[in-house]
């Protein structure tokens, strides 16, 4: 893992909360006080179960909530300036340009009855005031060329492209402004072990390259332990454990990431049944008057049941919310 302390802190964010509004039912409480930093060349990974808020908070920061969703509380810090305080015209200009999302699932993120080389050209017309088409299509190609297609791929559609190359268009069309953050949202999905292996090999050349900072989504704790500098466990909306990969892999404190490590495959010992968290994470509608986590967790007690722990500072800038956790003196 590379030394980030004194890389300047990119993204910061403060509080973060997000509720999903139903006419006549009480609001759903989808993100809870997120809080974590993203400096220049960190790759952040985002880990939970499905339905445990790792897209709400992409989107959040994106401001792309579908109609129902609200932020309501919190701050997100780009670059020193409140991006929650932007008029919708100024974060336009914010999106794609400063911060530039990977979308999961390709094929649904790209337009069927576009081109490829089309569609790069269009992020990068919106954003950027080049009065020149030849400057375009030499950016086109040399996006398609850095992400390893070849430029006489650019006037083909979706459709022509494998699993493979969508996602790289995919992450071509996402560097086409040269955005200092990049939001990479499962972007592994579906795709077999060996171009699973290709993309996430593109993506760190990518960052050593341009000097990319990554909000890395992800189900797959090997990815996490490859790729990653820090991680955060989220939980039902709310962050379970927040520390360097080396402090969650080696001395998790949380019984969430702890169940997530052992339902992990060790690959040193092949004959050892698997483990499986029991039961599923909660529904935002219905969720438990404590900690989110106590219905499935191991350790429970009754204060568990009745009151919701608080993010506890361990050692360093190791986080955890847990009512077993001892906190730094």
């Amino acid at each position: 893992m590379r030394s980030l302390q004194r890389a300047p802190v990119l993204l910061d964010v403060r509080h973060l909360s997000t509720d999903f509004v139903t006419p006549g039912e009480a609001p759903a409480h989808a993100l809870v006080d997120i809080n974590f930093t993203l400096r220049e060349g960190e790759v952040l990974g985002i880990v939970g179960e499905s339905g445990c808020g790792k897209t709400t908070l992409m989107l959040s920061l994106m401001r792309l909530l579908p109609s129902n969703g609200r932020i309501t509380r919190g701050q997100i810090n780009f670059m020193n300036t409140d991006l929650l305080s932007l008029s919708e015209r100024e974060m336009d200009d914010v999106r794609w340009k400063n911060i530039a999302m990977i979308f999961q699932g390709a094929m649904n993120a790209l337009n069927p009855v576009h081109t490829v080389g089309r569609q790069i050209t269009e992020a990068i017309i919106q954003h950027n005031y080049i009065p020149e088409q030849k400057l375009v299509n030499d950016r086109v190609v040399e996006l398609l060329e850095l992400v390893g297609i070849g430029a006489e791929r650019k006037d083909q559609y979706p459709h022509q492209y494998s699993g493979g190359m969508r996602q790289r268009a995919m992450i071509a069309m996402a560097l086409a402004c040269n955005p200092q953050v990049v939001i990479a949202d499962e972007p592994t999905t579906a795709l077999d072990v060996m171009i699973q292996a290709q993309i996430l090999e593109l993506l760190s050349k990518l960052r050593d390259k341009l000097g990319l900072s990554i909000l890395f989504v992800t189900h797959d704790l090997g990815v996490v332990a490859e790729m990653c500098d820090t991680v955060l466990v989220m939980y039902g909306g709310v962050t379970a454990e927040y520390a360097d990969v080396d402090t969650v892999f080696n001395s998790p404190q949380h019984p969430y990431t702890q169940e997530l490590l052992r339902a992990f495959p060790d690959l040193t010992r092949p004959t050892e049944k698997l483990v499986s968290i029991p039961g599923y994470p909660p529904r935002l509608n219905a969720l438990p008057p404590g900690c989110r986590f106590a219905p499935r967790c191991p350790h429970v007690f009754e204060r568990c049941h009745e009151e919701r722990p608080l993010l506890h500072q361990l050692n360093g800038r190791h986080f955890a919310s847990c009512h077993l956790v001892q906190t730094e003196k």
